[in-house]
C-alpha cells in the first residue's frame, strides 16, 4: 500500500520514541506528578522531543499538541497530536498495556493515526490514513459484521468514571444482554475492534491525545467512533463510544 511522506514520517517518529521508551522500560523510574494529577516520567519526556524532533524538522510550518510540552502555538492546517506514553500507570508498573499515540489533524478533522504498543508482546503497530484504510503490522484490518448487542462483545475502560457517571444504570443493562464484556483498556481495545475481535469499546475520562489516532484506525477499518453523545472526535473529546457500525445507532440510543 501507498504511504504518504506524513505517515512515513509519524512511523518513523512512532520508532524513535520506541528506542527511548525500551531504554526506559525496564529501568527504575523517576516519577513525578504533575500539576493535573496524573504521573510522568523521564521517558515520557524525551520520547515527546523525539517525536517532535522528526516532525518539526519535516514539517515545520504544522502545529503540535504534545500531552508533555503543550500547544505550539503556530496557527496552522495541520496540528499534530502527540502522546509518548498513553497508558503511564502502566509503564511505571510494568506492564505493557501502553503506546505512543500520533495523529494527524487538518482543519479539525484527523487524517492520519499511528499507534504504537512497542513493548506489547512481541510489539504491535496500527496506523491508518483517510480514505486508506487501516493496517496491523501490514495486515489490512476490518471490523466484526456482529449487527445484535446479544452477540456483541463489548470493552470498557475507566469504569471507575462511569460508575461514578449518569449512564451507569443503562450501561449495566446493556452489559447483561451482550454476549461478552471485558475491559482491555488503553490502545488495546481498538486495536482488537478495528481487526474484527470484539465489536464495541465504551470509555469515559479521556483525552483526545489518547484516541485520536486510535479514532481513525477503527474507521478505516469500517467501524464508527464517537462520544457517548454521538458528537465526531475533536480537540474537547471525553468519552468514546466505538463500534463496528452495525451496532453504533443502537447501542448510543440504549446509553443516552
Amino acid at each position: 500500500m501507498a504511504r504518504s511522506i506524513m505517515l512515513l514520517k509519524a512511523l518513523e517518529a512512532a520508532r524513535e520514541a520506541a528506542a527511548i521508551i525500551h531504554r526506559h522500560y525496564q529501568a527504575q523510574l523517576d516519577v513525578r506528578i504533575k500539576a493535573d494529577g496524573s504521573p510522568v516520567t523521564l521517558a515520557d519526556e524525551q520520547a515527546e522531543e523525539a517525536i517532535k524532533a522528526v516532525l518539526i524538522k519535516a514539517f515545520p510550518a504544522h502545529d503540535f499538541l504534545g500531552e508533555e510540552t503543550g500547544r505550539s502555538g503556530v496557527d496552522a492546517e495541520y496540528l499534530w497530536l502527540i502522546d509518548p506514553i498513553d497508558g503511564t500507570k502502566s509503564f511505571i508498573r510494568k506492564y505493557p498495556f501502553f503506546s505512543t499515540q500520533i495523529a494527524l489533524m487538518r482543519n479539525a478533522q484527523v487524517v492520519l493515526g499511528v499507534s504504537c504498543a512497542s513493548e506489547f508482546g512481541a510489539g504491535e503497530v496500527a496506523w491508518a490514513e483517510r480514505g486508506q484504510g487501516a493496517w496491523l503490522d501490514d495486515v489490512r484490518l476490518q471490523v466484526s459484521e456482529v449487527a445484535s448487542i446479544s452477540e456483541c462483545c463489548v470493552s470498557l475502560g475507566n469504569q471507575r468514571t462511569l460508575a461514578r457517571g449518569p449512564r451507569w444504570a443503562k450501561l449495566g443493562s446493556l452489559v447483561a444482554e451482550a454476549n461478552r464484556v471485558r475491559g482491555y483498556g488503553d490502545f488495546y481495545h481498538y486495536h482488537l475492534l478495528a481487526a474484527g475481535k470484539l465489536d464495541v469499546v465504551i470509555e469515559t475520562d479521556v483525552n483526545v491525545l489518547d484516541i485520536a489516532a486510535l479514532s481513525l484506525i477503527v474507521e478505516e477499518a469500517g467501524g464508527r467512533f464517537t462520544d457517548l453523545e454521538g458528537r465526531p472526535v475533536g480537540l474537547e473529546t471525553s468519552s468514546v463510544l466505538a463500534t463496528n457500525g452495525h451496532l453504533h445507532d443502537a447501542i448510543l440510543s440504549r446509553l443516552r
